[in-house]
């Protein structure tokens, strides 16, 4: 099929996650008498390029979350720019490799993303003395998914200044 969909299964340009845990499934299913092709393994690193992608994006929404919240409960000023910056670059990367069946895993972990997020923006803000800052953080993420990938959508930062 010339546009990249296959009758059976998700296409490879329209959710490779899908595509790579389906192409994987198809391999070991198929019938082989030819002792030569290493079925097994070859399906495991089809599946493996898969859920690589799924770990940079779970990576990446982490690093946005972690900066979305310094911007929002820091009153650090110097560092703004940076965070900014970061977030910028992580939203570039997710929309080189989001995926339909991505979004819906990030959907569904976003609890668990969030709480490490959280986690490491309290030691660094305690790192810094900034205790205060650590005692308003959310235990549930404040942001929805639509927010965190926005491309131009940044939360008010501490007292509500525009940055």
């Amino acid at each position: 099929m010339p546009d990249g969909t296959r009758r059976d299964g998700p296409g490879y340009d329209e959710d490779f996650y899908a595509w790579t845990q389906y192409q994987a499934e198809v391999l070991r299913s198929m019938p082989c008498d030819d002792n030569r092709f290493d079925r097994e393994n070859v399906a495991e690193e089809i599946e493996d390029l898969g859920r690589n992608t799924r770990e940079a994006v779970g990576s990446q929404v982490r690093r946005i979350l972690v900066h979305l919240l310094k911007l929002a409960y820091s009153p650090a000023s110097d560092p703004r720019r940076g965070w900014r910056g970061s977030i910028i670059d992580a939203r570039t990367e997710l929309a080189d490799r989001l995926s339909p069946t991505l979004r819906q895993d990030l959907s569904a972990a976003l609890g668990k993303i969030y709480t490490a997020a959280r986690k490491r923006v309290a030691s660094d803000l305690q790192d810094y003395g900034e205790q205060q800052a650590v005692m308003l953080l959310s235990d549930a993420c404040p942001y929805s998914l639509d927010q965190i990938l926005e491309e131009d959508w940044y939360p008010e930062p501490p007292g509500g200044e525009k940055p």
